[in-house]
């Protein structure tokens, strides 16, 4: 389906003449836009950064402002909402790549062994999303990256700068952590 053809769930306007309007500088049909993209774009970037309400919305916008810039150069060679959606997740990456040079991103064994090791004193109860946000940073982006968002090792190596093997390891990691959590609670 191309960006001409695209349609929003809740209107009848085809989307592409926003992307067209907003591509020559509207700025109603960006905000139309953003309208109907946001909640997508910020679910999405919620998810890589850990839940953290602030910073979700801190590169929402952010990721908007980049498309605005980027609009004009838009081809159409996928739908709006796929380059929208990908230029998100670049951005969450970004950012994940500028705090892991400021925090220490990889734990040891054995601080993973602890991280991992599921709490008497919470809830019996956790949910898949709350079990997601509590993985290191890194397992958590390769995991939704290549489980939720279909990217590639190949892809994932290269925006966040790493081997394709170091790819693989932390969605063996992440799948691992995510297991034992899950089994932890739900057993608990």
């Amino acid at each position: 389906m191309t960006a001409a053809f695209e349609t929003t769930e809740v209107g009848t306007e085809p989307l592409g003449e926003w992307v067209s309007q907003a591509a020559a500088g509207d700025r109603s049909a960006f905000e139309r836009l953003y309208r109907s993209h946001a909640r997508r774009v910020y679910s999405v970037i919620w998810r890589l950064v850990g839940g953290n309400e602030a910073r979700a919305e801190e590169l929402t916008q952010e990721a908007f402002v980049k498309a605005w810039q980027a609009l004009p150069g838009f081809r159409g060679d996928s739908a709006f909402s796929t380059w929208l959606h990908r230029l998100a997740v670049n951005t969450a990456l970004m950012d994940l790549r500028a705090h892991a040079r400021s925090d220490r991103q990889e734990l040891s064994d054995i601080e993973l062994e602890q991280f991992s090791a599921p709490s008497r004193s919470r809830s019996s109860q956790i949910d898949l999303e709350q079990a997601v946000q509590s993985l290191p940073p890194r397992a958590r982006a390769v995991l939704l990256l290549y489980d939720v968002e279909g990217w590639t090792h190949q892809e994932i190596a290269g925006e966040l700068g790493m081997a394709v093997g170091s790819s693989k390891a932390q969605l063996h990691r992440a799948r691992g952590l995510l297991r034992e959590r899950l089994e932890g609670h739900g057993n608990g």
